[in-house]
C-alpha cells in the first residue's frame, strides 16, 4: 500500500510560523478522525517558503484531500524523509 504526503505551501516572511501552526491543526485532525498513519510536520524550504504536511495511507487520501484541500501531494518514501 502506498503512502501519500499531502502538502500545504506557505510563502512569505511568516511562512515558518504559519506552516508550524498548520501542522498543529493537522495533528488535531489526525486525532479527531483516528487516522491509521497520520504522520504530520513542517519543513523549511527556504527563508520565504515552508510547507506543512500530512502523510496518509492511499486508502484515506481522497477523504482527507477533499476535507482539507492540500495544495499538492506526492508519494511518501519513509527512508528518504
Amino acid at each position: 500500500m502506498h503512502q501519500i504526503k499531502l502538502i500545504w505551501d506557505f510563502r512569505g516572511p511568516n511562512s515558518i510560523q504559519t506552516a508550524s501552526h498548520h501542522a498543529i491543526h493537522l495533528k488535531e485532525y489526525v486525532a479527531i478522525e483516528k487516522l491509521e498513519l497520520g504522520i504530520t510536520g513542517y519543513e523549511v524550504i527556504s527563508e520565504m517558503h515552508s510547507i506543512a504536511y500530512l502523510v496518509v495511507n492511499e486508502t484515506d487520501m481522497k477523504t482527507v484531500r477533499d476535507a482539507l484541500k492540500p495544495h499538492r501531494g506526492q508519494l511518501y518514501n519513509s527512508q528518504k524523509e
